[in-house]
């Protein structure tokens, strides 16, 4: 497809690495030359110097003849003004980057006058993200499938443990639920695992479970169960914002340190019931002396990944129950991996997933949308749902059946009102939804690309 990213920052950089591997023809925009010289030099893309809003560059651009232009500019009202100008000129799509919370209710009414095909919020989305991980604090990471029925959930495998040295063939025997184990993170190694895989100390593992068995996979796993009452965010960006906001309405009790006088006092203005402080929350003194080792949790949201590190190694060094670290490198998630601080956030990577599943449901062949995509392990496992058609294959047939691809997985099937951690005598029917795990570098359009040819695999059932 053609596509056109406006925006050449962090986020639209990581949009457009992600497209550019996945083969989309590339043209990128941006006011900065500098901005644009590491997408010329790194990827295979086009780059234009320019103001995006401004018709002349996007006609340049082709933006009238592309399937999709996606705004993520630093403003928000550059990113509509881009969206009106490109479906003017005759653009089939637009995504435009909105952050600012005041526009939310603006947006959902002028949605088809403003010619917008979707919006990306990326400090809403890492903020409830966060939440989520937050009321389960023993996952290091949460994603969530079939209307928020179904879940893959990331848990260690801690020495001595009950999964320590386990086979996976006997994980239903020792834990009583029906789950998934669909794949496991051991060191730089990832595994699509057969029921024959023994699990490690020191494991990552990925595992599908219904959202309502979640409490008592936590219980028979022997996981920490401690509720979180109070937390610390350390900076007042926009997804402190966010988070404050659900955490009270959640009745937890929320500590902000910024160092930024003017943010502590529009923060002051907007959350009455969170507790401002104006401090540097990079002091481990300032931390100690506002009571971190007596927190719940903390939550490091500065705009510098280099703190946030160094923060939340600290934080684990003194056994605060939880940590969660935002980063926008994912090459920090190894280093804090070794130094125990194991949950991390990446918005413009949960920005980009979101993006990647509109624009692989654009391009789908069957009609099987591709109704939710999310990457697991350093975006090198991916977690797919689609919809079933009539155009899918083996309906009906049992999957211990059906002829799949290797290092793959169908981890969740929702039939009717019911989603069900499959085995091999379920089946899938049309109208279903399907969740597939397989390695990133699978790519999956539609649910038919799982299964291996018939001419290499047999007849047809």
């Amino acid at each position: 497809m053609k596509i056109v990213v406006i925006g050449d920052g962090k986020v639209g950089y990581t949009i457009t690495q992600a497209l550019s591997a996945e083969g989309h023809d590339l043209v990128v925009i941006d006011n900065r030359k500098e901005a644009l010289s590491l997408a010329e030099e790194q990827l295979d893309v086009i780059v234009m110097e320019g103001n995006g809003a401004s018709t002349a560059v996007q006609k340049l651009a082709g933006v009238g003849e592309s399937d999709l232009m996606i705004a993520v500019t630093n403003a928000d009202e550059l990113n509509l003004m881009c969206c009106i100008v490109a479906k003017k000129l005759g653009c089939k799509h637009t995504i435009a980057r909105i952050r600012n919370p005041e526009y939310a209710d603006e947006l959902y009414l002028l949605r088809d006058e403003l010619g917008l095909s979707m919006t990306v919020n990326p400090e809403r989305s890492a903020a409830h993200e966060i939440f989520r991980l937050l009321q389960f604090p023993s996952f290091l990471k949460r994603d969530v499938f079939a209307k928020g029925r179904g879940e893959i959930v990331c848990l260690p495998v801690r020495s001595g443990s009950k999964l320590d040295g386990m086979v996976l063939q006997q994980l239903y025997t020792t834990l009583k639920i029906r789950v998934l184990v669909c794949a496991v993170e051991r060191g730089s190694d990832i595994f699509i695992p057969a029921g024959d895989f023994t699990l490690l100390a020191g494991d990552h593992i990925y595992v599908t479970a219904t959202t309502y068995d979640l409490v008592s996979l936590v219980k028979r796993m022997e996981l920490e169960t401690a509720k979180i009452r109070s937390v610390m965010i350390i900076g007042g960006s926009h997804i402190a914002y966010y988070l404050s906001q659900m955490l009270d309405k959640a009745g937890i009790r929320v500590k902000l340190i910024e160092q930024n006088m003017e943010k502590c006092r529009k923060l002051s203005e907007t959350l009455p019931n969170t507790t401002i402080i104006h401090a540097d929350g990079t002091s481990f003194s300032t931390l100690m002396s506002e009571g971190l080792n007596e927190e719940d949790a903390i939550v490091t949201l500065t705009n510098m990944d280099e703190q946030n590190l160094i923060i939340s190694v600290y934080a684990n060094h003194i056994h605060v129950p939880k940590v969660i670290t935002k980063i926008n490198r994912v090459e920090y998630g190894e280093i804090l991996h070794d130094a125990g601080a194991e949950c991390t956030i990446s918005p413009r990577l949960l920005t980009s997933n979101n993006i990647l599943r509109f624009v692989r449901a654009m391009e789908n062949r069957y009609d099987e949308s591709v109704i939710t995509l999310h990457r697991m392990v350093n975006e090198r496992v991916e977690a797919v749902e689609f919809r079933t058609t009539s155009a899918t294959r083996y309906l009906g047939v049992p999957l211990k059946d059906i002829p799949l691809k290797k290092n793959l997985r169908i981890a969740l099937i929702t039939h009717q009102n019911g989603v069900i951690v499959p085995r091999g005598s379920d089946c899938f029917y049309e109208g279903d939804m399907v969740v597939v795990v397989t390695l990133a570098e699978n790519r999956l359009t539609n649910l038919n690309d799982i299964f291996i040819p018939t001419s290499q695999g047999g007849a047809e059932a």
